[in-house]
């Protein structure tokens, strides 16, 4: 599904770790953690195609056309821009083939399993960051794509959040979808993601979640 073969990325001149070279099979489920800057977010973008790689290759077994779904960082999306939440949401159905009522339905019951109920006429400057958060996770619920690449879906979730997100990315696992997230709670990686590559300075990680967060809440990954 996803291979790297001696990818470098970063800015131009500065690559931020080694050259890597990693396999994850379709179906997989994948944690990427590391410090602040070593690289997590960045070779997300690598991945989804938004940013080229310094060096090295990158393939995906995907359709170029409805293959994948990105998360971005809350910091990326501006709040001011004139759009409902059920509009955000509605989003994920790009490229789907159905009809106005398969739509209508399939998009009151995603809104009902992230617990966004009478939420979809509000601006997106009115929500909090929990319930922004919810909506940019039932908008993937709503693309269908065999690759998810998460970069912090827990960002600004409470605890009923959370729970639907680990929910929502273990049906997901189930349903066969690839997916990579970044993750910084260390806690949650072990419980929920099978395995998980650590990107550090002098070299990346790659294993069992089990194996290398050993003791989740003191780990050192800088």
């Amino acid at each position: 599904m996803i291979s790297l073969q001696a990818l470098r990325w970063g800015a131009p001149g500065q690559p931020l770790a080694p050259a890597l070279d990693l396999t994850l099979e379709a179906g997989s489920l994948t944690a990427i953690i590391g410090a602040n800057g070593s690289g997590k977010s960045s070779l997300l973008k690598v991945i989804a195609g938004l940013q080229k790689p310094l060096a090295g290759r990158l393939a995906l077994q995907v359709p170029r056309r409805g293959g994948l779904s990105y998360l971005p960082q809350q910091q990326y999306l501006d709040r001011q821009f004139p759009i409902t939440l059920q509009e955000l949401v509605a989003a994920g159905f790009w490229g789907a083939r159905q009809n106005a009522q398969q739509r209508a339905e399939r998009l009151q019951q995603v809104l009902a399993d992230w617990r966004l109920d009478g939420l979809d006429q509000r601006p997106l400057m009115a929500l909090s960051g929990g319930e922004l958060q919810r909506a940019l996770l039932a908008r993937l619920s709503l693309a269908d794509t065999p690759l998810l690449l998460l970069d912090e879906p827990h960002a600004a979730l409470d605890e009923l959040g959370q729970e639907l997100l680990w929910q929502h990315i273990h049906a997901w696992h189930q349903q066969g979808r690839t997916q990579v997230v970044v993750c910084h709670d260390l806690a949650a990686v072990r419980q929920h993601i099978p395995q998980t590559l650590v990107i550090k300075a002098g070299g990346c990680l790659f294993g069992s979640s089990e194996e290398l967060i050993v003791q989740p809440l003191r780990m050192q990954v800088a």
